[in-house]
């Protein structure tokens, strides 16, 4: 039916009875949002420039152009691979003392204990490179790039479970529903490459470790949709929806999304609603990756050294090495912000043989990415970040046995190590006690971290914001320094 053929013929009663609702609406919204009502009005967020990202940023010369952040969800041992302490050691199944532990917070799994045995490790730590840096036998490879590596072994956070504790370090809260660190990247400095999304995932796949994994970790939040992360996965369509349908061929698709802009930019002149704009934008980019995508997963030509450097699991698609590898390849392509993310480090018990596993499948994959980004002199403006989002406890979870243990959650101190642009080569920042339990010596917070990688990017962390509901948020929320005595 023609929308000009309607009912004119209101009465004052029809009008109260079916205007109501809305008029309720009208009314609560002005209370709650009262600038975002008439969004053709909405002028408080800057405009996006050309290339996605926003006027004036960077704020500085930035001294990274693009970071490939190797996530190990579940939590690394920093005691079995980087923490060296002799004295946990010599003291091993003897009690934690009180005086150390000082009444801190525990998880629900060790609380009820009623002893704490102190964990020493049973692998063998030695000094690698010039540098003279501690590493465990576990990890062989990354022990020969420890010059290039920093390490910080005085992080610490708030949150003591693993969804809480992830979603803190990849949003800046523990609460979900805020944005990625790779989507205020996105959203801020915008893009480099036209064809492929700025801010691209890869999850390991088969590993659970039983923590899982949610999309909303590398979500928008209340950012535009477009700079939300996307996933990449192994197999036959590695971006879902992303293949024509049967009958329908590249001209047809062109011309389809020709007409729908059309129509959006009216709709968009009528209402106002950035997002429209944003699915415009994600139907662009998705066109343009139909043809991109699969050359950049294609790594058949890749040659032989450099399946042998990343190891034989990177001819096997979605494992850990094969993820390394195609993020050395995204970078190649100026994707600016590429996440990893490998599960299985939740190790409550069984520890000693379950992080064996773990190391095998991350260790020479993660020192041929530092190699092959220096090799080809990519590693000058590109940062390598590796680490968890916590740490564990120096006592045993349950009983300690000569040759097994499990070592519970800890938040008071962790090792994160980062390597290239921007950052020292060959240091070590900050410090624990002899028992691995306190942060000594440079503390440095979760918040810290993110302000300082935004510093490297050329973003001022207080300076990124986006209103949202009557609020400015930003990364970092109220909080956060620059960790200056990292920075070359």
């Amino acid at each position: 039916m023609c929308t000009h053929h309607h009912n004119k013929n209101y009465t004052r009663r029809d009008f109260l009875t079916k205007t109501s609702l809305g008029m309720g609406a009208l009314s609560m919204a002005s209370m709650l949002d009262p600038m975002g009502l008439f969004a053709k009005e909405n002028k408080l967020q800057p405009a996006p420039l050309l290339n996605g990202g926003i006027k004036g940023i960077p704020h500085f010369p930035p001294r990274v152009k693009r970071v490939i952040y190797l996530f190990q969800s579940g939590a690394p041992s920093q005691l079995d691979l980087f923490d060296y302490k002799p004295l946990l050691n010599k003291m091993n199944g003897q009690d934690l003392p009180e005086s150390i532990r000082g009444g801190q917070r525990l998880t629900g799994m060790t609380s009820g204990q009623a002893s704490f045995p102190l964990a020493g490790t049973l692998f063998n730590f030695k000094q690698h490179g010039d540098s003279g840096a501690w590493m465990s036998d576990l990890m062989p490879y990354t022990s020969k790039v420890v010059d290039e590596l920093c390490f910080i072994k005085s992080m610490y956070t708030e949150a003591i479970n693993h969804d809480p504790a992830i979603t803190f370090l990849q949003t800046g809260s523990q609460i979900p529903g805020r944005p990625s660190i790779g989507s205020w990247v996105s959203y801020g400095l915008g893009t480099d490459n036209k064809n492929l999304p700025e801010f691209v995932v890869l999850v390991t796949k088969g590993k659970t470790g039983g923590q899982p994994l949610y999309a909303r970790l590398w979500g928008n939040g209340f950012l535009p949709s477009q700079h939300q992360g996307v996933q990449f996965r192994s197999g036959k369509d590695p971006v879902l929806y992303l293949t024509n349908p049967p009958g329908v061929d590249g001209i047809l698709r062109r011309d389809q999304l020709d007409h729908l802009q059309q129509l959006e930019k009216l709709n968009h002149q009528d209402i106002g609603d950035p997002e429209i704009l944003a699915r415009m934008a994600q139907y662009e980019m998705a066109y343009r990756m139909q043809t991109s995508v699969p050359e950049i997963m294609d790594t058949s030509k890749e040659p032989e050294y450099i399946y042998d450097m990343y190891g034989e699991d990177s001819k096997k698609p979605g494992t850990f090495a094969a993820n390394c590898l195609l993020a050395r390849r995204m970078a190649e392509k100026d994707v600016k912000f590429i996440q990893l993310y490998h599960q299985g480090w939740d190790q409550h018990g069984n520890l000693p043989n379950a992080i064996k596993v773990q190391c095998k499948d991350t260790d020479q994959a993660t020192a041929a990415l530092i190699t092959d980004l220096k090799q080809r002199g990519m590693l000058e403006d590109t940062l390598v970040i590796w680490g968890g989002e916590f740490g564990r406890t120096n006592y045993s979870q349950g009983q300690l046995t000569p040759d097994n243990f499990g070592r519970d959650h800890h938040p008071k101190c962790f090792t994160i190590f980062m390597a290239g642009a921007g950052i020292k080569k060959g240091i070590t920042l900050g410090a624990t006690d002899d028992f691995g339990y306190n942060v000594v010596q440079r503390p440095v917070h979760v918040h810290d971290f993110q302000a300082t990688l935004m510093h490297l990017l050329g973003v001022n962390h207080e300076k990124l914001t986006f209103k949202f509901q009557g609020r400015r948020f930003r990364l970092t929320d109220v909080h956060g320094e620059v960790i200056k005595e990292i920075l070359a």
